[in-house]
């Protein structure tokens, strides 16, 4: 199982919590953060630090089955 996980730069304020969250997955650049590039194996932080999105700029789907995990 993996996960798509991609961020609506229209939305993303740049709070950089994602990154404080999940900084194995998000970077933050520039002021605003930067998602992983490709799928990434199911994590816990991943999850914890779209729901922790202040703007819910994050999605995450579950690419095998297309169901989405957030929002």
């Amino acid at each position: 199982m993996t996960w798509l996980v991609t961020l609506d730069v229209g939305r993303c304020t740049g709070s950089g919590v994602c990154a404080a969250l999940a900084s194995g997955h998000f970077a933050y650049r520039e002021g605003r953060s930067v998602p992983p590039e490709g799928p990434v194996d199911p994590d816990d932080d991943v999850l914890a630090a779209a729901e922790c999105c202040p703007m819910e700029a994050i999605s995450v789907t579950d690419l095998a089955t297309g169901r989405v995990l957030h929002p």
